[in-house]
């Protein structure tokens, strides 16, 4: 029991500045201040202690020198070799729904992907990024595997830190992205090899990265 207890305040503790470094709370370079955390989840430094390695295991914090534990930002290597890290893992996953999925979400991707073009038409390009996020969501939405779907969460939102103070949705790439989306559709719609679709929605990801360096 006592165990658990422990357990669950260190998973409560890791969940809080987790959100918090996610939804912009704590800012790139901030530091933890393990008291206040501690007072906070009305536990004793150890949880918050063991919570903060795990996040610094899951690359959104790290320790300096003669200052503690502050929220990790990326830097163009990272940013690169998770976007690297995400073709693989998105590859496999687009793979795998494809197998399950729907007509009925085959056609909200089509919506969706719609939605996409008309703003771009439009200029209406910052909620480009939330649509293209809710278009590969709505595939992983049918993937078996759970903690691969949890893994690529976890590797988006690592992202999200960033484009919210850097790098953001790459208009001059939006076009062909779009155009890339609906490939994928159609090689759902059509049941197509499933080392085909992987394939295709990995390169979808590798262009992304190969627009950032273009750009950088």
């Amino acid at each position: 029991m006592i165990n658990d207890k422990k357990i669950n305040k260190r998973q409560y503790a890791y969940e809080v500045i987790r959100t918090r470094i996610v939804d912009g709370t704590y800012v790139p370079g901030q530091r933890i201040v393990i008291d206040q955390i501690a007072k906070e989840v009305g536990s004793s430094h150890i949880p918050v202690r063991e919570a903060i390695h795990q996040l610094e295991s899951d690359q959104f914090i790290e320790y300096k020198p003669n200052f503690g534990a502050i929220v990790r930002g990326i830097d163009r290597n990272l940013y690169m070799e998770s976007l690297q890290l995400l073709a693989l893992l998105e590859g496999y996953a687009t793979s795998l729904s494809a197998l399950h999925i729907t007509p009925a979400a085959i056609e909200e991707l089509k919506t969706i992907n719609q939605t996409m073009k008309e703003m771009l038409e439009n200029y209406e390009l910052e909620k480009l990024g939330d649509l293209n996020r809710k278009f590969h969501f709505a595939i992983y939405a049918f993937c078996p595997n759970k903690l691969l779907v949890a893994n690529i969460q976890q590797v988006w939102e690592r992202l999200d830190i960033v484009r919210r103070t850097s790098f953001t949705f790459f208009s001059k790439r939006t076009p062909k992205s779009i155009e890339e989306h609906d490939s994928i559709i159609q090689l759902l719609e059509e049941k197509a090899d499933s080392l085909k679709i992987e394939e295709i929605a990995r390169t979808h990801k590798l262009n992304t990265l190969e627009a950032f360096k273009s750009q950088h």
